[in-house]
């Protein structure tokens, strides 16, 4: 407890012990002892008698007065190492060598880590002391350890690992939520929220402004990226710099290549919309990467393929769509139109990049621009012929009957091409949320077979059943509830169990929706496997329980829809002759 007290020459225990085992006057022995090692003021000694009248203890006396020293000492280190003196640096160094060999003593523990977590540079020895210490190691301050980290980058991927683990974990946690809803989904929460999520706020600590632990971490993401194509790791990467944009760490961001892009991107995910302004610099941004400097599309193509940007590139296409679709005009010809096709073209093609190493825009294939697009827009179309004819008078009507099918080349291309696939299942999700039964019933056939069974994957299944919600009384027919099930997520489930967990989350929300012998089949075919991984099992158990109260509980009465608006009632002030009416 007291080792290094000799080494300063300050006497111990073990040096008491000693003297007492040899002396032939203990009392005078420890009188003596007391007066070498105890506060060297000669005012004091005549004063501690009035401390024993009271009945206060010396080693309480002597344990406040320590308190108070080390309390102001360790003030007037961070005093030094914030003041302009020249030799601050050199002050804090000596006082370290000096008090260096306490650090193991725990009252004394606190200032050496005081003065090390002030010293920009760490003495490469005293580092190595407290790196192979590991209750030094634990307790020191994380400026120390970000000078242990930068030259080691295993230990520094120890630290790491475990969030960005967790990371993910948050993230498919947030994507097999419990609760279905349109308005609060996995993109309902702004950038500079996400940024203050536990993970975030941690790595972006640990880093402070030195650029080589960002670059670390930058590789640890790349390379996990790599290795389990898993595009959180691209939020991640997005989040972290403007996370570090956030707090002004300028020796970081003005290194960065993308952030300023970032910076545009991360306003235009805020808005959800890619305006004409942002669209211009956004587009300068990636045609101003110069030859020789082309790595950087990398990482560009990474922030792009963060699902957050996506979102927002194809719900920007989707809006571009329709304004052209009023104005006459083809998509070949809008230029805002090919920049967002080019940017999520580059965003789907990350992974191929990083893992080549060939650092190179992909380029967009022609044909999804002058086939696929007006094939998607000749189903929009149908679809409004349609809802106009219908509200003809009944003399003008023709035997005009709603489309099944869909044009060849649309499902050629949703199976074929990346940027065709994304923008085809947010048409779905469009219509999803226009709540056209019709269209949907027509659209979801063709999920079935998608580039790389991309409408199988948790981000476009957590928005499907999210949206599916909109549509609740339909469940109420047997032909849509073929066309969701039967049709499309029954396909699949047996052989991915995500499929599986998100078809059980929106039966557990609009159970009491479906027909009666339509839910029995479900659930029977539903039961998982034995072989199914807990969460599987514990949504179905939480169905069948929801289920059986159902039954025991009576029917309610069928109400008229609601038209409460959620608007909480406010009382109008009035005179005293007139009543208080709540709105």
């Amino acid at each position: 407890m007291f080792a290094g007290l000799p080494e300063l020459g300050i006497s111990n225990g073990e040096d008491l012990k000693e003297t007492l085992t040899n002396c032939t006057e203990p009392l005078k022995a420890i009188d003596q002892f007391q007066t070498e090692n105890g506060i060297l003021l000669p005012t004091l000694q005549s004063a501690l008698p009035f401390l024993d009248l009271h009945g206060t203890p010396r080693l309480e006396f002597h344990q406040s007065v320590f308190d108070e020293l080390r309390d102001k000492l360790m003030e007037r280190v961070a005093t030094i190492a914030e003041g302009k003196e020249e030799d601050r640096y050199g002050k804090l160094e000596e006082l370290l060598e000096k008090s260096f060999a306490l650090v193991k003593m725990p009252s004394i523990q606190p200032v050496v880590m005081q003065v090390l977590k002030h010293l920009p540079k760490v003495p490469e020895k005293k580092l190595k002391q407290v790196m192979a210490d590991k209750d030094l190691y634990k307790v020191c301050a994380v400026e120390v350890k970000r000078q242990i980290w930068q030259d080691n980058q295993a230990l520094f991927g120890d630290e790491v690992s475990p969030l960005l683990k967790q990371y993910i974990v948050e993230k498919e946690a947030a994507l097999f939520s419990n609760d279905l809803s349109v308005l609060h989904n996995f993109f309902s929460p702004s950038p500079k929220m996400r940024r203050q999520g536990e993970v975030v706020l941690k790595l972006t600590q640990m880093i402070g402004k030195n650029v080589k632990l960002y670059d670390m971490v930058l590789q640890f993401l790349r390379t996990l990226f790599l290795r389990t194509r898993n595009v959180h790791y691209c939020t991640l990467r997005a989040e972290l710099l403007m996370s570090l944009h956030d707090l002004d760490i300028s020796e970081i961001c003005s290194v960065d290549p993308c952030h300023k892009f970032t910076w545009c991107l991360d306003a235009c995910i805020r808005e959800k919309f890619v305006d004409a302004k942002r669209a211009r610099e956004l587009q300068g941004f990636l045609d101003g990467v110069k030859k020789g400097q082309e790595r950087v599309l990398g990482d560009l193509s990474m922030i792009l393929c963060d699902p957050f940007a996506s979102n927002t590139l194809v719900l920007s296409t989707v809006r571009n769509l329709q304004e052209l679709l009023g104005q006459d005009a083809l998509p070949r010809d809008s230029p805002d139109l090919l920049l967002l096709l080019r940017m999520l073209s580059l965003g789907q093609g990350a992974w191929d990049m990083i893992d080549s190493q060939v650092f190179k825009e992909p380029r967009l294939e022609l044909e999804v621009v002058t086939r696929f697009l007006p094939a998607m827009l000749s189903v929009v179309v149908d679809d409004y012929t349609f809802t106009v004819e219908q509200k003809l008078p009944s003399e003008e009507k023709t035997s005009l009957t709603y489309p099944t099918t869909l044009p060849d080349v649309f499902n050629k291309f949703l199976q074929e091409n990346r940027v065709a696939c994304e923008m085809g299942l947010y048409y779905v999700l469009h219509i999803a949320k226009q709540r056209n039964k019709n269209a949907l019933q027509r659209l979801l056939p063709a999920l079935v077979e998608t580039h790389n069974d991309m409408a199988f994957g948790d981000i476009f299944l957590h928005l499907l059943t999210g949206h599916l919600t909109l549509l609740s009384d339909d469940f109420g027919t047997e032909e849509f509830c073929t066309a969701v099930f039967d049709g499309f997520l029954l396909t699949t489930f047996s052989s991915k169990e995500n499929v599986h967990r998100h078809t059980l989350r929106l039966l557990l929300h609009l159970h009491h929706k479906v027909l009666p012998a339509r839910l029995e089949t479900l659930v029977k075919t539903l039961e998982p496997p034995k072989q199914s991984s807990d969460p599987v099992k514990e949504l179905y158990t939480q169905l069948t329980e929801k289920l059986e109260a159902q039954k025991k509980s009576p029917p309610q009465p069928v109400e008229a829809p609601s038209l409460d608006l959620g608007l909480h009632p406010v009382t109008v002030p009035t005179t005293a002759s007139a009543p208080t009416t709540p709105i």
